[in-house]
């Protein structure tokens, strides 16, 4: 374990809640293995008091910070920099110690990315559903859409709240490959033997609501290709369970989850992880899960 010392330097999670938080795990032990004296620490962050919280850290001489629910948009304001792609997304989970205040990036995208890459899922000229239009949602459509795919539906219960994203996608990148669909209306999207990955981005499935999914209709598994859910616990969601049935890979978000970490670790100590140990502490991972 890293000796703590004068010279020390502190990163940490802001959310609410964060006890369920596997992340002091994976950078403690990136800091351990890669020889960097830095701890970090879960910090849970009042409703109301997330101002008070940024301006704290940066008085304190935190290294850096990651961002999750509810603040990933909410922090935005009390940045002094961002990076292109966050600013374009709209939501920030990582945030990097620069001259004055800190600087927001989105690693969640990063570590979508090299997870599903990992794991051989094909992005480039594919037809993309993606269950939700939420903070991840909308990060996953700027994925999908930044690496090439053929067309991208986002699927929301609210179809303002889809339509919206969609027109920020499309002006943020320059498309039209993005459209916004009511989730009754799925059906419309199940012609012929048109086949999609599907990304569920949604917390419909997360642990104990392990028996839910966001549509259970087994007609709409046949067209899918790929599944790929965002969330981690359970290890084996109903959305994923049902995309197996009809014959389809499916995954979960563990991958992400390290993926993102990893990306946040290097921007904060300007190093990069080596694979072998991403892949070592994946089955660390794994193994604490009894998977």
């Amino acid at each position: 374990m890293t000796e703590v010392n004068g010279t020390t330097r502190t990163c940490g999670l802001i959310g609410n809640p964060v006890e369920h938080t596997m992340s002091p795990m994976i950078h403690n032990t990136l800091a351990e293995q890669l020889g960097y004296n830095m701890i970090y620490v879960p910090l849970r962050v009042a409703q109301g008091q997330l101002a008070d919280a940024v301006r704290g850290a940066y008085a304190l001489n935190l290294l850096g910070m990651n961002v999750t629910v509810p603040y990933k948009q909410e922090v935005i304001p009390y940045l002094t920099d961002m990076d292109s792609m966050a600013e374009k997304i709209g939501a920030v989970n990582t945030l990097v110690r620069t001259d004055g205040g800190y600087k927001g990036y989105n690693t969640d995208m990063t570590g979508l990315l090299r997870a599903m890459q990992s794991d051989g899922i094909k992005i480039c000229d594919t037809d993309v559903i993606i269950l939700g239009a939420g903070g991840a949602g909308r990060m996953a459509a700027f994925l999908c859409v930044s690496n090439g795919a053929k067309s991208v539906y986002l699927l929301n219960r609210s179809v303002d709240k889809a339509a919206k994203a969609a027109e920020e996608i499309r002006a943020g990148l320059g498309t039209d490959c993005v459209e916004a669909v009511a989730l009754g209306d799925y059906g419309r999207l199940l012609e012929g033997d048109r086949r999609y990955l599907v990304i569920q981005s949604t917390s419909i499935g997360l642990f104990p609501d392990t028996e839910s999914a966001v549509i259970e209709d087994a007609a709409f598994y046949r067209h899918v290709s790929a599944g790929y859910d965002l969330i981690y616990n359970p290890w084996e969601t109903k959305f994923m369970r049902l995309t197996r049935a009809a014959g389809a890979p499916a995954y979960n978000g563990l991958k992400m989850l390290l993926h993102q970490a990893v990306a946040s670790f290097e921007l904060w100590n300007g190093c990069k992880v080596p694979q072998e140990q991403v892949l070592a502490l994946y089955e660390r991972l794994r193994a604490g899960m009894g998977k």
